[in-house]
């Protein structure tokens, strides 16, 4: 288990905790590849019936650490793209309990669950054109779906972020609660699904995704050209420029 992530299963839930606070829960490969192993075992596992995902600290998830990111380049076998693939196609309800930044995968991920519950201090960002790079996760194809082509777009090519209040009237999130009670509420809507007949609950979450094959072939589509723009001048300039906290200059890349 990387230590930056607490697995817990408290009765039908498999809870699985970003713990790296003073990254602003950053995820890095180490990370992904717990996260993927839990959720293959909890696939496997009948007696769980969803997975509950939260954050440490003031922020929910702030993405990939690109450090870490330059690091290990995507291939076949990397934990980023199993983890996907386990996003793609687990029966199992998925439960988000977010505050603070969820950027990225932060919030691409919350595209993929079935109750978001947000404190006010959540803000959604889908900031993969500033970083010169494109939207992963299926969340070009989840994303319009969810909010219409425009205002996807609107969300996709300029980055800005999305405050809590804002998430829930576009149907980003379930419920806004107060704040510092996130976990407690996506705890309280998990503990409605014990008492439910379980391959019922699987098969409606099965239905309700009954395109997931599209959903995974966008992922791979995504992933051929993200892999190409991590290779990019303009993702080097972008990493450097956020590292060294200046403004971006892709006008020589």
């Amino acid at each position: 288990m990387a230590e930056h992530v607490e697995i817990a299963t408290r009765g039908p839930v498999l809870e699985i905790h970003l713990n790296r606070p003073d990254k602003k829960n950053a995820i890095t490969s180490a990370m992904y590849a717990t996260i993927a192993d839990a959720m293959t075992a909890a696939r496997a596992n009948p007696a769980i019936r969803a997975i509950l995902f939260a954050g440490h600290g003031p922020a929910f998830c702030s993405g990939n650490d690109l450090q870490d990111f330059l690091a290990n380049p995507l291939d076949q076998d990397s934990p980023v793209l199993r983890f996907l693939a386990c996003l793609a196609d687990t029966p199992k309800v998925m439960i988000a309990a977010v505050q603070g930044h969820c950027v990225g995968i932060g919030a691409t991920l919350l595209l993929h669950c079935d109750h978001v519950v947000a404190d006010p201090t959540a803000n959604l960002q889908f900031s993969f054109v500033k970083m010169a790079l494109v939207p992963e996760a299926g969340s070009s194809l989840l994303l319009p779906r969810a909010v219409g082509r425009l205002k996807a777009a609107e969300l996709l090519l300029l980055g800005d972020p999305v405050p809590a209040s804002e998430a829930l009237a576009l149907g980003l999130v379930s419920r806004v609660v107060a704040e510092g009670t996130q976990l407690e509420g996506a705890r309280a809507f998990a503990a409605r699904l014990e008492g439910l007949p379980p391959q019922a609950l699987s098969a409606t979450r099965t239905l309700l995704k009954a395109d997931s094959q599209t959903v995974s072939a966008r992922m791979r589509d995504e992933n051929d050209v993200f892999q190409q723009r991590l290779a990019s001048g303009e993702f080097r300039e972008a990493v450097s420029a956020f590292l060294q906290k200046r403004p971006a200059n892709f006008s020589k890349c």
